[in-house]
């Protein structure tokens, strides 16, 4: 403890050890800028935040005081108070804390003397004004403005601050009167501290839906790479042997190898060959046998078919094995007549 907060008077003492023991309750700490707040929406943002977080407003010499005293990376904080500056305590994390404090923040007309926040920007279009010196002060303040139909108009969208010029009392007046109000007034985080880490707010500033997007995206990739690769895990082992699968009964129907499964696919990629040649050799003029013929007719009568048209069934019902089986001998007959 310094000299100097040894000697402090009781009440600012009381202060100090007060911050000293919030950063000990509180996992995260977060210092903020009130500048410019009205004192009821202050209070109406503390009742929206009384169960997510506490706000402790000090002197910014007894901040400094307790955070100098508590030592090590916190100290570092001291550097970025400014403004109105207090301090908050939450159990949430800085990121969630951000975004809360973000909910605090509403839309106020500018005063004479600040900073625009961003270009003010006023919209082309028809006001409720009627005509009267109002037209004077928007020309005198550059905003391009016009009578018709009896109503002030602004003839074209003017940007007429921009981001960090100050507002003139004259621009203040005419913003207020157009009812533009773009000065953002709420809890501003200058800084937050948790686990020995300093966040800056711009780290803190995540755009939510696009980090998910990227996240989506990562676990999409990282799924087919370890289906192409091959690497089993719980949630690529499905998929993994269904490709196995699928792939092997491809490649058993190019090669012609005449397996249970894979027969009857290999029947009717045959049987679709053999009518795609014949339908060549007939427009070429070639004779064909009868049967063939009549294959190539139906063929083009209906060509959504894939295979032949199947026999009316027996009066008996068969089983799956034996009408894959007469499948098969039909399918080898046919191409026995073809290529003889």
């Amino acid at each position: 403890m310094s000299l100097y907060t040894h000697h402090l008077p009781a009440w600012k003492r009381e202060q100090v050890e007060g911050i000293k023991q919030r950063f000990v309750d509180y996992p995260v700490v977060g210092l903020v800028n009130m500048h410019g707040i009205p004192a009821t929406q202050l209070q109406d943002i503390r009742q929206n935040l009384r169960e997510v977080a506490e706000i402790k407003m000090a002197r910014k010499t007894l901040t400094r005081h307790a955070l100098d005293e508590i030592g090590g990376d916190v100290v570092e904080m001291g550097e970025h108070i400014s403004g109105q500056s207090a301090l908050i305590f939450t159990k949430e994390n800085p990121f969630k804390l951000y975004k809360h404090l973000e909910l605090t923040k509403t839309k106020m007309a500018a005063k004479p003397g600040e900073v625009a926040p961003e270009d003010i920007v006023v919209p082309k279009g028809p006001t409720s004004f009627k005509p009267g010196p109002i037209v004077g002060e928007l020309q005198q303040a550059g905003v391009p403005a016009m009578i018709e139909a009896g109503k002030v108009k602004i003839r074209e969208t003017k940007t007429v601050v921009k981001k960090g010029q100050v507002i003139d009392a004259k621009m203040a007046g005419v913003l207020a009167k157009l009812e533009i109000k773009p000065m953002e007034v709420g809890l501003i985080l200058q800084a937050a501290f948790q686990d020995g880490t300093i966040f800056a707010p711009e780290t803190l500033a995540i755009d939510e839906s696009a980090y998910l997007a990227k996240v989506t995206l990562a676990a999409q990739q990282a799924f087919n790479l370890s289906v192409n690769a091959a690497i089993l895990t719980p949630l690529t082992a499905e998929t993994i042997v269904g490709k196995a699968a699928q792939d092997a009964r491809n490649l058993a129907v190019e090669a012609c190898i005449y397996e249970k499964d894979v027969a009857d696919l290999i029947v009717g990629r045959a049987y679709r060959e053999m009518l795609a040649i014949a339908m060549k050799a007939s427009e070429g003029g070639f004779e064909l046998d009868e049967s063939i013929t009549q294959a190539v007719a139906a063929a083009a009568a209906a060509p959504a078919a894939a295979t032949p048209a199947a026999e009316e069934a027996p009066a008996e019902e068969e089983t799956e094995e034996e009408k894959k089986e007469e499948e098969e001998e039909s399918g080898m007959a046919g191409l026995g007549a073809l290529f003889g």
